[in-house]
């Protein structure tokens, strides 16, 4: 990576494995550049944090930092952490140092997404502004921010100073066609920056946990990304994948509640439903939930489907959809004592007769020797499904080889996608081809994930039906 600011897990090139948080000694003197970064000024960015395992992190509350969680240890009493603020300078005289008491690190983090964690310091810090996080994809395009204290070079020393740098959004298809590691990345949890194809500006080791910021159209500094992992620093055609902070904005606030509040000023989290699919004639009902601020709360939205409203008491949207398309919903919850934040989706309307691609994006936990389900319900779809019927399956797992994945119809009849394929290689992101053309296309359908041995778990991310 090429900041020296974000990468204290930057893996080593060819690799796939997070590396330990660096924490060689700073800089004896100030240099204007990093890779491919300048010297932060004192004050530009006042809730940036160092912590002294050698990552980053940002003030989400006066008493709490927001990090990576390949960071910290387990969820817990945790007094061994030391957090610096307040100064560009780690050896600035007047920097402001707490310890920590407490770290809640995401819930189901194993090593690949939900990349984010909280720690709570043994006193607040009053004097530091705070780092909004965001709540919806409406800042992911053009550049971002990032900023840290990591190594200039792969593999070179931290710094003493804090260094910025500016990295352009990378959308998931480009970021995973990158391939190796890449291809392995998931839709939702992570979200990609850098240069492509030369490289030359990235974060590095020691960045980890830092935030990606840009400024949202009231000039405000808003958090999109904490600093997650890459393929070296600053390499050509490989990225910097940072944890998307939108889709755990929900967590992130209810985390920080449990642990003594969130931020001030109300601040309010919309859960994320996932995108989601119906037809046109066919009634719908999907209800939305938040936290934070002072409830009840007010709810409105924009880009719904024609036919559709959303009541302002309750959050649910009600209707039949009239207009076959693809609509780009924002939900936006209002508090009762005042701040409000947004979720956005797409949500497709098909055609009588025809059946678009449906996915469930609702996280799934897969316990150890276990079998859960996840169901698709299709209705308002003429006759049978195709000969060429696809499932596109995304299951983060330590040991692919333990899983079983059949596709149940709603009569019944099962396909076997996945039967302990793959040995010891981790996570399942394949798109299947069955031939369905027996089946009828209404119906619930279910994809069935059978864990059949010991020692490894993980969860069904994400799948598509396309019939």
């Amino acid at each position: 990576m090429t900041l020296g600011v974000v990468a204290a897990l930057a893996m080593v090139a060819g690799g796939g494995a997070l590396a330990a948080p660096a924490s060689a000694a700073p800089d004896p003197t100030p240099s204007p550049l990093i890779v491919g970064g300048t010297l932060a000024a004192q004050g530009e960015f006042p809730w940036m944090v160092r912590l002294s395992m050698g990552c980053g992190g940002a003030m989400y509350t006066p008493s709490l930092v927001l990090t990576a969680a390949h960071c910290v240890g387990a969820t817990g009493n945790n007094s061994s952490i030391t957090a610096t603020w307040g100064v560009v300078d780690l050896q600035d005289s007047s920097r402001t140092t707490r310890t920590s008491n407490y770290v809640y690190r995401a819930p189901g983090y194993n090593g690949d997404g939900k990349d984010w964690a909280l720690i709570r310091l043994s006193s607040p810090i009053s004097a530091s502004p705070l780092l909004k996080i965001a709540t919806d994809t409406s800042l992911h395009s053009g550049s971002f921010t990032v900023a840290g204290w990591g190594a200039t070079t792969q593999g070179g020393g931290q710094s003493r100073y804090l260094r910025k740098a500016t990295v352009p959004f990378i959308s998931d298809a480009t970021c995973a066609a990158q391939g190796g590691s890449y291809s392995g990345l998931i839709a939702n949890e992570e979200i990609c920056a850098g240069i492509l194809p030369g490289g030359g500006i990235d974060t590095c080791q020691g960045d980890s946990g830092g935030p990606m910021f840009k400024q949202n159209s009231s000039g405000e500094w808003v958090q999109v990304g904490i600093t997650s992992w890459g393929i070296g620093c600053a390499q050509p055609n490989a990225p910097g994948v940072y944890t998307e902070v939108r889709y755990f904005a929900a967590d992130i606030l209810a985390a920080a509640v449990s642990l003594g509040g969130g931020p001030p000023g109300g601040g309010v989290a919309v859960g994320n439903p996932g995108n989601r699919s119906s037809t046109i004639g066919t009634a719908v009902s999907a209800t939305h939930g938040a936290s934070g601020g002072t409830a009840p709360y007010t709810w409105s939205a924009t880009g719904l489907p024609p036919g559709l409203s959303i009541s302002s008491s309750t959050g649910t949207v009600t209707g039949t959809p009239t207009t076959a398309g693809s609509y780009g919903v924002t939900v936006t919850a209002t508090a009762s004592a005042g701040g409000s934040g947004s979720t956005s989706y797409t949500w497709t309307v098909n055609p009588v007769g025809s059946c678009g691609a449906i996915t469930n994006g609702t996280d799934l936990s897969i316990p150890d020797v276990s079998t859960v389900e996840s169901t698709i319900t299709v209705s308002g779809c003429a006759g049978n499904a195709s000969s060429t019927s696809t499932a596109e399956v995304h299951i983060v797992h330590t040991y692919r080889g333990d899983l079983v994945v059949t596709l149940v119809a709603p009569d019944g009849s099962l396909y076997t996608l996945a039967n302990r394929t793959g040995g010891s290689a981790d996570n399942i992101d394949q798109t299947f081809t069955v031939n369905l053309s027996s089946e009828a296309r209404n119906g619930a359908w279910k994809l069935r994930v059978r864990d059949a041995a010991s020692a490894d778990t993980g969860y069904l991310n994400s799948w598509t039906l396309t019939l």
